[in-house]
């Protein structure tokens, strides 16, 4: 399972997605602000989605007084819809636990903020009475946004919208493991039967004693433990000695078992198997697409789910913008396209384009070549090598 929420992160969000806008400056200041540590971010979202349903993500401001995001997982956030397909959030309570100190002894204390258009409402809770936790002012509410203007006078202000941005695995807020927890669990069990099945102890191991020189078994286990050694006698010609009759576990029951299981759950989690049959030899590449199909449809409804959370998350960007004079983008389009992660037949990719020479443009062909990683510079280095 832990595979697969790692896979399925990875192959959408695992590489660096694009952004595409007709307006330059606009599609700059997006470059700047999605870097690599927003990118890493994502992804961590991605993870949090799938094992919790839905993450979420917080937009606030930096001491330094730049926007950014943090990551809240899915059950710290109870929400509360104004709708029912769930797209309008109208409020959200945030329950999690910090460290503090009662005299000397370490306690764990629940804060609860409440996050809604009048701002953030601190709170701790104790007992199953929430107490308003107050700042130096005896306030338990701040604004999202203090704006401070050249005369050093700061101002509270708040979002129009809560701002807390839904990640969703898919429309019924889901997790994985809900697709595959027997699996998992059934995988689990055979592990430990079979490890416990192939070690030698009393109960796949059993003595057979002929003769024996002593008074009871206990005596006898307690010999053999201690000295290794028991001691037997012969009697009316019959010869004393000790035999062992031994279960054996056959591992290759376990092991088809195991790979059923196993199978199973990718097939339920929309995974791939690396170790697929089709990818032995020198697979084409129909047969890595057919591996590919399943985490391709469920990566298709991820991808409808983020570029929903997108359009939320730029309208916040889109304000912070406008507020700090660096343009009015409301009414830009902007296109994010996510880079999948996926395994191509090299060989057979650079035959086709060396075979769509004279029919598409070296623009194209470049751009389709594996090797490319940018169409631009490395039709100039054509250009450049030409010219020498």
């Amino acid at each position: 399972y832990g595979k697969l929420v790692n896979q399925k992160a990875n192959y959408l969000l695992g590489q660096p997605f694009t952004v595409d806008s007709e307006n330059d400056q606009y599609a700059e200041l997006l470059k700047d602000l999605f870097n690599k540590r927003f990118m890493k971010l994502l992804k961590n979202a991605g993870k949090a989605m799938l094992n919790g349903g839905i993450a979420w993500l917080h937009p606030y401001y930096r001491d330094d007084g730049q926007l950014a995001f943090h990551l809240f997982p899915a059950y710290e956030i109870l929400p509360f819809w104004s709708d029912s397909e769930h797209t309008e959030l109208e409020f959200a309570i945030r329950l999690y636990t910090v460290q503090g100190y009662n005299g000397t002894e370490p306690v764990l204390i629940e804060k609860v903020e409440v996050y809604d258009l009048e701002g953030l409402h601190r709170y701790t809770l104790d007992g199953g009475i929430l107490t308003p936790d107050v700042d130096e002012n005896g306030q338990n509410t701040e604004s999202y946004i203090t704006y401070t203007d050249s005369d050093g006078h700061a101002e509270g202000l708040n979002w129009t919208k809560v701002p807390l941005i839904p990640l969703k695995y898919n429309e019924q807020e889901t997790p994985l493991l809900k697709k595959v927890k027997s699996l998992q669990d059934g995988i689990n069990v055979m592990l430990s039967d079979f490890e416990n099945g192939m070690q030698e102890d009393n109960r796949n191991t059993i003595l057979i004693l002929k003769n024996y020189d002593g008074e009871n078994l206990g005596e006898f286990r307690k010999n053999l433990s201690t000295f290794g050694v028991v001691k037997v006698r012969s009697d009316d010609g019959a010869d004393g000695g000790v035999e062992t009759l031994e279960i054996t576990v056959n591992s290759e029951n376990y092991k088809a078992i195991l790979e059923v299981f196993k199978k199973a759950l990718i097939e339920n989690a929309r995974g791939y198997d690396a170790k697929d049959d089709r990818m032995s030899g020198n697979p084409n590449q129909m047969n890595i697409q057919s591996m590919y199909s399943d985490i391709d449809l469920d990566a298709n409804g991820m991808e409808t789910e983020f570029q929903a959370a997108f359009e939320q998350l730029l309208w916040f960007i889109n304000q912070d913008m406008k507020t700090k004079g660096e343009g009015d983008f409301e009414n830009e389009e902007v296109t994010v396209i996510f880079n999948r992660d996926i395994l191509i037949n090299e060989s057979e990719a650079i035959a086709n384009c060396a075979s769509s020479v004279g029919i598409l443009s070296n623009e194209t062909i470049v751009g389709q070549h594996p090797w490319t990683t940018d169409v631009k510079k490395e039709l100039e280095r054509l250009q450049k090598e030409k010219q020498e």
